[in-house]
This record gives C-alpha cells, sequence and structure tokens, in this order.
C-alpha cells in the first residue's frame, strides 16, 4: 500500500511535518515493498486553495492513507472524497511514523483539525 507522510525532508529519518498543506516535502512509502520516493510541495507557497490542490496531488500519487499532523477542512473533503484514510502522528521521524501506522497505533482523523485557512 501506499502511505503519503507529510516531512520536512527528504528522506525516511526527516521529521514529519504537522501542517498538510504546508509540509516542506510528501514522502510516498510503499509499505509492500519498502521503497520510498519525495516529492517536493510545489504548492506552498500558493495563497488561497494550497489544501485542496496539495490533496489532489497526494490523491494522484495513488496514495490509499496518509500520515500528518493536522488538516484543514477543503483538503479534508478531497481526502475523504478519494477514499484516502487519514492518521495523526506528531514529533516523530517519518520511519516512526510509518511504524507506528504498521502497528495500528496511530490515530485516525475523520474530520478537519484546523479550521479554514482562507478566511
Amino acid at each position: 500500500m501506499k502511505v503519503a507522510i507529510t516531512s520536512k525532508g527528504k528522506d525516511m529519518d526527516s521529521m514529519l511535518d504537522e501542517r498538510f498543506g504546508r509540509a516542506s516535502y510528501f514522502i510516498i512509502a510503499d509499505t509492500d515493498s519498502d521503497d520510498f520516493k519525495a516529492f517536493e510541495n510545489t504548492n506552498i507557497s500558493s495563497a488561497h486553495g494550497t489544501g485542496v490542490q496539495v490533496a489532489q496531488f497526494v490523491v494522484g500519487l495513488g496514495a490509499k492513507a496518509l500520515i500528518t499532523g493536522n488538516v484543514g477542512p477543503n483538503a479534508m473533503r478531497v481526502i475523504k472524497a478519494s477514499g484516502m484514510e487519514a492518521f495523526r502522528a506528531n514529533s516523530m521521524t517519518v520511519r516512526k511514523a510509518l511504524k507506528s501506522f504498521s502497528e495500528g497505533k496511530l490515530e485516525r482523523i475523520s474530520d478537519a483539525t484546523t479550521g479554514p485557512h482562507n478566511v
């Protein structure tokens, strides 16, 4: 399964970025093969619609699960509509977040964890 993890850096030992729309990178990790690839968030400096654009990008990468700290309401709508599941992690590396996900230790995010940022 492909899992998207918000990250402050380009590798598995980078710290998780707790901001979904403004995360520096997205690590796409394949839990079946243990491969991963880093993608820079090119929408990070967008003034409006960042969460939606980023959610569409992550969905387009084929991720079936998302690990992050916080997700706004507009991004959450895109995530839910795609069938992707979201999980919360805080203050850990990408590698630790993925391990915690695999062990079923992360809290599922079913609703936005922050308010809209475009008001």
